[in-house]
């Protein structure tokens, strides 16, 4: 991968967290020029989605409403399971995208890199897992329209054992607020 496409990729990256505080990851040099490239995952908005499915506490739901030209959006919930058998998110579906995965994001040195989760995201029991920007997200593709600020997003949420549950995301400010 050449310098351009990883610039590419990286800015792709930063419009799905964008926001205004300090840092969560060294960044590079490089990177740290870049509007956007702040890499802090803040607190849930208010008025964000939730939900309770068997021991599954569901909470923090929104997506970020997407920038001009930005082909894909990213969405972030919490999950809580008060139960004493662990479970598994496996899949994430929409009618407002072709498609969605679940993605993780990690600092290897100085570069960002997104990957796709395959076999989906362990809720252990007992343990509260955060999908949120810079970190595991949901990954929206094929979007039908552009996320924006004041809408929502209908998702339902696949889980191993818990079965699955339909929430509204509601759309934030790009920035995450």
């Amino acid at each position: 991968m050449n310098r351009c496409q990883v610039a590419a990729l990286l800015m792709s990256a930063a419009a799905l967290s964008l926001s205004t505080g300090g840092a969560m990851a060294q960044q590079s040099g490089d990177m740290k020029g870049m509007a956007g490239m702040h890499m802090d995952a803040q607190a849930a908005p208010s008025g964000s989605a939730t939900g309770k499915l068997g021991d599954l506490d569901i909470s923090g739901g929104y997506v970020r409403a997407m920038l001009p030209g930005q082909p894909v959006g990213g969405g972030y919930i919490t999950i809580h399971n008060g139960g004493k058998a662990d479970d598994k998110l496996t899949s994430v579906t929409s009618s407002a995208a072709g498609k969605v995965e679940l993605h993780e994001m990690k600092m290897d040195g100085e570069i960002m890199k997104m990957r796709e989760i395959k076999g989906g995201i362990a809720i252990p029991a007992g343990t509260t897992v955060t999908l949120s920007p810079n970190t595991m997200h949901m990954m929206f593709k094929q979007v039908k329209t552009p996320f924006k600020k004041g809408g929502s997003v209908p998702v339902m949420l696949m889980f191993e054992k818990a079965g699955m549950v339909d929430l509204d995301l509601p759309v934030v400010s790009a920035k995450g607020n």
